[in-house]
């Protein structure tokens, strides 16, 4: 047991002091260009746009990446960019970052605050903001690139740096898949992501070996009734008190019918329904978002939904509802790659210390990097703390609550996290690519 105990005590030395020499290389091209990266940061935050509208983000990122020194391919799978590093026989990485915004108006009060307001795909007016921290993430692309195209001497093969449209609405690593980015270009041999966390300090990451996101389907459910005036309710079918119940009943489904062990959620996102306070209108449609953790659960409780939704109709004997499953925006369940995370959380800790290294529990959040992994890539996904470390503070002794990705006030603490970002991506790389 000794020689294997002095062995594996040996190899932590090594990797500690290969993180150390790597990451002060890392810090003296990133501090060159860190004023670059800011800047760059701050105009994809002010100019966001929305999922499969990324036109101007694309562009500036592909700029961006052929300043890096990168070969830069656009339109992929849509507005989709990828940069390639090579640097002679190796193995072949991916780092995969997402670039589109959300539509909310932001309400941050930063002086580079995004003031964009467009049309959404239903006519809507609706701001745009980069409310989850994506321009953080292909600004840490730039950075990466940057770097690591200056240290050619340290690492070897081929490095692919996927600029990813559409992460929101599930459908960009599909759409990237299927227009060839694993034929066009070498099939990775493993992939590496990273995203904000706004409930962590920023200089901080957080991780989970296994399965770490969930399953996410988007369902619409199109009550029908009979319209008719307000006054007369006995001579109309009323489908927003259908629709009403039909919003219990799915709660119902969950607290009822699941093992309280299996998490599962489902979410009624939004609701569209009549258009004057005196009109029973003859239809109401609802949108869901459905959160699984295993395949038979998602099976049975996107059933359920459609028999909860047939029901209700029938009771008030209204015509039997549309349920409708977006095939095309599924999100399968992300699994971390255990041995690959395994490897890659021991760099973090050598470069960060263990105590801003965490691992945290499973989330129902989805994440279409899962499509990369089931395409046959091991995939590591990561999250960088966002929040400036004075307001978690606060906010542990029941201060100011931190304003999380998804709301209208999340911003995060951009330098720090963007160097982070840069420093843990990039001893990544070269550990995974090192030049034996």
């Amino acid at each position: 047991m000794m020689p294997r105990m002095f062995a594996f005590t040996l190899f932590l030395w090594n990797l500690a002091h290969a993180a150390i020499a790597s990451d002060a290389l890392i810090l003296k091209h990133y501090e060159v260009n860190a004023q670059n990266l800011a800047e760059l940061y701050q105009q994809f935050h002010s100019q966001p746009e929305l999922s499969g509208k990324e036109i101007l983000t694309s562009k500036r990122l592909a700029n961006a990446l052929k300043n890096a020194g990168c070969e830069v391919h656009e339109g992929i799978g849509g507005h989709g960019v990828v940069g390639v590093l090579k640097n002679g026989k190796g193995r072949v990485l991916m780092i995969r970052a997402d670039m589109d915004a959300l539509p909310l108006i932001e309400k941050t009060g930063l002086p580079y605050a995004s003031k964009v307001q467009v049309r959404d795909d239903n006519g809507n007016l609706v701001g745009v903001m980069h409310a989850c921290g994506h321009d953080i993430n292909i600004t840490c692309l730039v950075g990466v690139a940057s770097v690591l195209g200056k240290m050619k001497d340290q690492w070897q093969g081929t490095i692919l740096l996927v600029g990813q449209p559409a992460e929101e609405t599930g459908k960009g690593a599909r759409a990237m898949l299927l227009d060839g980015l694993f034929t066009k270009f070498p099939k990775p041999d493993l992939a590496l992501a990273l995203h904000c966390d706004g409930r962590f300090p920023s200089g901080h990451v957080n991780y989970r070996a296994g399965p770490m996101q969930a399953n996410v389907d988007s369902v619409e459910i199109i009550i029908k009734g009979k319209g008719g005036h307000g006054a007369s309710p006995d001579k109309a079918i009323d489908p927003i008190v259908i629709a009403a119940r039909v919003i219990r009943d799915l709660q119902l489904i969950i607290s009822r019918e699941r093992d309280p062990l299996d998490p599962a959620v489902i979410t009624v996102g939004s609701i569209y329904g009549g258009t004057k306070h005196n009109i029973i209108p003859a239809e109401v449609k609802l949108e869901l978002t459905v959160r699984t953790v295993r395949t038979a659960s998602r099976i049975n409780i996107l059933s359920a939904i459609e028999r909860v939704a047939k029901a209700a109709s029938l009771g008030a004997g209204a015509p039997e509802p549309v349920v409708r499953l977006n095939a095309s925006e599924f999100i399968p369940e992300l699994i971390n790659d255990v041995e690959l995370t395994t490897k890659t959380v021991k760099v973090f800790e050598s470069l960060l210390g263990k105590d801003k290294v965490h691992e945290r529990p499973m989330s129902l959040g989805g994440e279409d990097f899962s499509q990369f992994v089931r395409a046959g890539v091991p995939g590591f996904y990561y999250f960088l703390g966002s929040a400036d470390p004075n307001a978690v503070a606060i906010a542990k002794q029941g201060g100011k609550p931190l304003a999380v990705t998804h709301s209208d006030s999340y911003f995060p603490d951009y330098a720090t996290v963007i160097k982070t970002g840069v420093r843990t991506m990039g001893a990544a790389v070269l550990f995974h690519l090192a030049n034996k």
